[in-house]
């Protein structure tokens, strides 16, 4: 039965791998079309020694292109990343947080809302019932969450309650070191959000951060006031957190955690979290059957910086990381997969990115976008996790224990996330 398993799983991932490759050189076509393709990418394809539609064959032929470089994104023109073959389409900027300096500018036309659709099929009802009123406390202004959220509530039939939330604000009071305008701002975050679950029974269902989580099941019960599914994301996740959430935060509720950011839409976990229970204990295969298994064969795809003041809960988070330490870690452990092949997820030698690191083997989290709205290969995170094998509902590669990059830890103001 398992070798039966394993061939299922080695098909899966060699048809994955076809489809990516045809996923690239339909978005290589695109962007550097000069009837289709943004500015921005035009005005590169003229400074290259090659023709990326003749010489792109496939994902591993976009190292011809080098590394994205973020720099790219921060400031404008803003209409320099806009395809021709969007022109008259209704256009969004969404930002990042700014933790790493200026904010990064993505538009977005349709994208966040096929990235969302594609998740709600995921959601397990139990937690996310058809219908439900929703409530985001998270980041909101410019920032894709905004819309989103509200986006898959409306999607699923119901409606989105919102909170005025600047992370930005959160960020500026760390770098200070104004704690106590910090707590101030947390309790007036979490009061907006205690004031809607309890004049709005309908709502079922909650879309916060790891941080302000912990603050919110800090001041009341959750599961009391009709919540059945908490939606998390925006920062790392540890299987001490993971634990701590489903058992003792939220126990009976449903723990469904993500791995994304405006510039890559959502990675899902390996299996949907169970009624306050772990994920499976082996997020992969036991092991590949090939190196093809993952991305390298042509046969075969955030809490603060360590000792920053946070927003919520961190002296309970804490102390509940550490009340469960005795458990095994590899049990509450979180794998993600990327919505390949809009996007994909790789994981590299952070001395030297153009090696791909081993299964099991930490290394730094490259990304490559591929919509018609955005081309961004090879972008290297500010991330690292463990290389984890395909599984049957996602047959390509996945990262394990996404963390922020030891080597930015010191110098990255992650607050609110």
């Amino acid at each position: 039965m398992a070798a039966i398993l394993e061939s299922s799983v080695t098909a899966a991932v060699a048809a994955a791998r076809r489809r990516l490759d045809e996923r690239v050189r339909e978005m290589v076509g695109w962007h550097f079309d000069p009837a289709t393709g943004c500015p921005f990418w035009l005005d590169f394809a003229r400074r290259l020694d090659f023709d990326p539609r003749r010489e792109i064959g496939g994902y591993d032929d976009l190292a011809l292109l080098g590394h994205f470089d973020d720099e790219w994104l921060r400031g404008g023109p803003i209409r320099r990343w806009v395809p021709r073959g969007l022109a008259g389409r209704p256009v969004s900027v969404f930002e990042t947080g700014g933790s790493t300096g200026l904010p990064k500018s993505r538009i977005n036309v349709e994208d966040f809302r096929t990235d969302y659709e594609e998740l709600s099929d995921r959601l397990p009802v139990e937690g996310f019932p058809p219908g439900a009123d929703w409530l985001m406390l998270g980041p909101t202004g410019p920032r894709r969450l905004r819309l989103a959220i509200e986006h898959l509530a409306q999607h699923r039939g119901g409606i989105c309650f919102l909170v005025d939330l600047d992370p930005r604000w959160v960020n500026q009071l760390i770098r200070d070191g104004r704690p106590q305008e910090l707590e101030a701002y947390k309790r007036h975050v979490v009061e907006q959000g205690l004031k809607l679950l309890r004049a709005h029974d309908g709502i079922r269902c909650l879309f916060t951060t790891p941080k302000l989580l912990a603050a919110l099941a800090e001041r009341v019960s959750l599961p009391r006031l009709g919540i059945r599914g908490v939606f998390c994301g925006g920062t790392e996740m540890t299987p001490q957190f993971h634990r701590f959430a489903c058992e003792e935060l939220i126990p009976g509720v449903v723990f469904y955690p993500v791995y994304g950011n405006t510039l890559m839409g959502l990675a899902c976990p390996a299996q949907r979290a169970g009624l306050a229970g772990p994920f499976s204990e082996s997020a992969g295969l036991a092991g590949p059957a090939s190196e093809s298994a993952g991305l390298a064969g042509p046969a075969s795809e955030s809490a603060g910086a360590a000792g920053s003041p946070e927003i919520g809960g961190a002296d309970d988070a804490a102390a509940g990381a550490a009340a469960g330490a005795a458990a095994p870690a590899a049990r509450w452990a979180i794998t993600y997969y990327a919505p390949q092949p809009r996007a994909v997820l790789e994981l590299v030698d952070p001395a030297d990115p153009a090696r791909r690191v081993e299964y099991g083997e930490t290394g730094r989290v490259m990304l490559t976008t591929l919509t018609r709205e955005l081309f961004m290969p090879r972008f290297l995170e500010r991330d690292e996790a463990e290389r984890a094998a395909p599984v049957p509902e996602f047959p390509w590669d996945g990262v394990r224990n996404v963390r922020l990059l030891q080597a930015l830890e010191s110098s990255v103001v992650v607050g609110v996330y």
